[in-house]
């Protein structure tokens, strides 16, 4: 029997990378998977990434020391080191992983390289589709927890807000749990399945179309229905009596409306359902929902009221109804009741209704993170931090998150936004606070940044970072070292 005395205990080290501050033992990583203790050091397991814009237009994504490199370094704007891999400034009092001399176009330029944890973040989601999705400020859930909520709605656009500080640390532990996690999918492009309250559960991936219970969305409308008559009712005069494009916004009439009238289109007696705004211009003609035009209907007729003849109404009429992709449409044509009745469409029509989907652009998801770029990370750029802030919104610094441009709203703060889909793939990480990680970089003259109190002897140029790696080891290297090329 072996005594326990006898036993070899493992020796943990703390990793100081976030507020965690996790004990990993030896071979093993820690509660966030970035990083892990090796041979009794905290190394970062991803590859620090690099963008190579020498190869292609747009760049290409280079993970650091895990690609071929050919050995030449290149000191100007054509190599950008990404904060992707480069680990984090915590605790917050020292420098960035990274601060990168570069040259552009002659000048000497900073880029101070970070992967900034933030608790006050969060992701506004576009979906492009009529469909109704739910009503505004109704809760959207993940995994049955609230995660954010349905916002003002755009042109053809349903908007959500979701994550930020009060779900991913003002609930349950759960709720900040699932929080973190739907926002980490969603920033790293994957599809995540969200269910609105009283509303539709919506499949949504960066870059993706969104698929609505079941249905996959193909078209953004082309407008609402008055901008629809506008931009086709010269497509429709002299075949048809009357249109009516059909939408949850503004539904259109062609023989009221202005561009009817400036074509000399003559009145039909045609009644709708709702409220007007102003000539061939309706408002709430139906209820919103997953019918025609974002509406809750199934058959286009239920928004007439009986048509008048003293108004033009007169058997034989016709009329065209479409909704505003172009995805449904009917043609009908008055009795001698003045009822309309379905009939083919005429292969003259056709073509119009044609142009109505190609001018349709596809439906797709966008995801924008956004997140508050203040507090102590400013200290691994500079040690007096609002001077940074004021930088930025000087415009004298660039903000960017793995090589994206990155908007910054006005105000206090560093408040930005940026689209995940012109990041590195896996770019975001988290850490069970729970916060996101993101890359982060700011870009400036170097003479500016010894003006802001920055961190000037830990600056190092783009050759010495390609050739010994950076904090978290000299493993992950692109550039090997004496005798690796057989020099």
């Amino acid at each position: 029997m072996t005594d326990r005395t006898d036993r070899i205990r493992e020796e943990k080290i703390r990793c100081d990378a976030c507020p965690v501050m996790c004990y990993i033992a030896p071979g093993k990583v820690g509660a966030c998977d970035r990083y892990g203790n090796e041979d009794g050091r905290i190394v970062r397991c991803d590859p620090l990434t690099i963008l190579d814009r020498r190869v292609q237009a747009g760049g290409e994504v280079r993970p650091f020391l895990k690609s071929e490199w050919d050995g030449q370094i290149v000191g100007n704007d054509d190599v950008f080191v990404s904060g992707v891999g480069s680990g984090t400034t915590y605790p917050d009092y020292k420098p960035a992983p990274f601060i990168v001399s570069r040259e552009v176009d002659g000048a000497d330029f900073v880029t101070v390289v970070t992967e900034a944890i933030f608790s006050y973040c969060g992701v506004k989601v576009k979906i492009d589709t009529d469909r109704h999705l739910g009503e505004e400020a109704t809760t959207v859930r993940c995994e049955g927890e609230a995660i954010g909520h349905v916002t003002t709605s755009e042109y053809g656009s349903q908007m959500l807000s979701l994550g930020g500080v009060e779900h991913l640390t003002g609930g349950t532990k759960p709720e900040g749990r699932v929080t973190c996690d739907a926002l980490l999918r969603l920033c790293n492009r994957e599809a995540v399945e969200l269910a609105i309250d009283g509303g539709a559960s919506v499949i949504v991936q960066a870059g993706q179309a969104p698929i609505v219970d079941g249905h996959r969305e193909e078209r953004m409308r082309v407008g609402c229905g008055s901008a629809t008559i506008g931009m086709f009712a010269a497509q429709w005069h002299g075949l048809v009596d009357e249109v009516v494009v059909v939408d949850d916004h503004i539904t259109g009439v062609v023989s009221e409306h202005q561009a009817g009238k400036v074509l000399d289109w003559p009145d039909t007696g045609i009644r709708i359902k709702g409220r007007r705004s102003t000539p061939g211009r309706y408002f709430q003609v139906a209820q919103p929902g997953r019918g025609w035009g974002g509406t809750d209907i199934e058959d286009p007729l239920t928004i007439l009221n009986p048509w008048l003849a003293k108004k033009g109404a007169r058997p034989g009429l016709t009329l065209l109804m479409v909704s505003t992709t172009g995805e449904q449409w009917g043609y009908y044509v008055l009795d001698d009741d003045l009822v309309p009745q379905p009939a083919p469409l005429p292969e003259a029509l056709k073509p119009s209704v044609d142009l109505i989907a190609e001018n349709c652009e596809p439906a797709l998801c966008s995801v924008l993170f956004a997140a508050g770029a203040g507090g102590s990370l400013r200290s691994g750029v500079t040690r007096n931090p609002v001077k940074l802030t004021r930088s930025v919104h000087a415009a004298d610094t660039r903000v960017t998150c793995g090589g994206a441009p990155a908007y910054i709203w006005p105000g206090g703060g560093i408040t930005l936004m940026v689209d995940v889909t012109g990041m590195p793939e896996g770019s975001f990480g988290y850490v069970p606070t729970p916060a996101l990680v993101a890359p982060l970089e700011f870009t400036l003259r170097r003479a500016d940044y010894r003006t802001l109190g920055g961190h000037d002897a830990a600056v190092r140029s783009i050759a010495d970072i390609l050739e010994h790696g950076g904090e978290y080891g000299t493993d992950v290297r692109a550039v090997g070292p004496p005798g690796a090329r057989g020099e």
